[in-house]
């Protein structure tokens, strides 16, 4: 790479990384487009750090996956111009016959060379933000791991003719563990402990949540204005979204965040498709909790919940599924909006307006 690094100028190189757990495979491309050098290289920031240190400015593509957050900044804070690809965009890497981690580092080469546009970049949100999610997942991770050993504890006990207690699960160990049978104390009872070993891990990191809203993220209090969106999937919301203002439109948060439907228009055929779930997964699923509990008897009255409804009496439990998504989506906007405009949230604005009739109870 000597002569590389002595006679190239910004953006006459484009580099292709193909990341690996264990290595990169490197794809150096020259202005014209011919390979000037292949080459492996031990994925870690270290090995990162004296391969590219010295090259000069240039253009690296690399793909979005577990390294990419460290491996882009460290490029990008080296001087170099860091493209991350969108996965979804690469379809034509993983179809291809002869896939190997060579061939992937010079396509990710010659069209971040050709054009950047076609990988729909993506820009990772920062270290910090990412810590912060990762506390969120984490809980996530337990709650689902309790809820899991406790549907086990409860079928384990059932072809022995006996059934444990309806109760939440944060008290399922103190009001179940008497009604364990005898004999199923050695496989149950190590369970238990296991079960309030997280109840006291979640305690805790639902406390460190509660005062990085109140904290750090004040914000978080105009977005729980809304009944049935607690702390949790508003913080989750704005370190996901991190810079409000990155929409031009507000409706376009529910399309990043992958609530909208597919398209896959021919002529004048436009069939109905599933949503494309191209957006963050753990947000999305605290989205459709949310739209589930706001459509529930428990939800308020509000504008929302009202016009979901009316999707979901268009027909079967396909309507009411769509219906929770659609309010998903809408419930996003919402939130979006809160957090721009810093209103305070009328749940029937839109009905007030309209005249339509407003319960008693929903008067202020």
């Amino acid at each position: 790479m000597s002569d590389i690094t002595t006679t190239t100028e910004r953006s006459k190189l484009t580099v292709g990384l193909d990341i690996g757990d264990r290595f990169t495979q490197v794809c150096v491309l020259d202005e014209d487009g011919e390979v000037l050098e292949e080459a492996r290289v031990t994925t870690s920031p270290r090995a990162f750090q004296q391969r590219f240190a010295a090259m000069p400015p240039a253009r690296l593509v690399l793909e979005a996956g577990t390294h990419s957050l460290w491996a882009s900044r460290l490029l990008g804070e080296l001087g170099h111009e860091v493209i991350v690809a969108n996965p979804r965009m690469l379809r034509f890497i993983y179809g291809n016959n002869s896939k190997n981690d060579r061939a992937d580092a010079d396509y990710l080469a010659r069209v971040g060379k050709l054009d950047p546009g076609l990988l729909h970049p993506i820009v990772h949100r920062s270290e910090e933000n990412q810590g912060y999610l990762a506390l969120l997942r984490s809980r996530d991770i337990l709650v689902h791991t309790r809820a899991r050993l406790v549907t086990h504890a409860r079928g384990l006990v059932k072809p022995f003719g006996f059934k444990l207690p309806r109760c939440s699960t944060t008290a399922f160990v103190k009001k179940a563990q008497e009604h364990i049978p005898e004999i199923l104390a050695p496989a149950l009872v190590p369970v238990f402990g296991i079960i309030s070993v997280l109840n006291d891990q979640i305690r805790e990191m639902d406390g460190k949540i509660e005062a990085l809203a109140h904290e750090t993220y004040r914000e978080t209090a105009l977005l729980t204005q809304v009944q049935g969106v607690g702390t949790l999937t508003t913080l989750a919301f704005m370190l996901t979204i991190e810079d409000p203002s990155r929409f031009p439109r507000a409706r376009a948060v529910g399309s990043y965040l992958g609530l909208r439907p597919r398209q896959d228009e021919s002529g004048t055929l436009k069939p109905q498709l599933h949503i494309t779930k191209a957006g963050d997964k753990f947000l999305r699923s605290l989205l459709v909790e949310c739209a589930q509990y706001m459509l529930s008897s428990r939800g308020e009255d509000s504008d929302l919940k009202r016009w979901g409804l009316k999707l979901a009496e268009r027909g079967g439990k396909a309507a009411k599924k769509r219906a929770v998504v659609a309010v998903a989506r809408k419930l996003s906007v919402l939130l979006l909006r809160l957090w721009t405009t810093g209103e305070t949230y009328e749940p029937l604005r839109n009905a007030r307006k309209r005249g339509d009739p407003i319960p008693s109870a929903a008067v202020s």
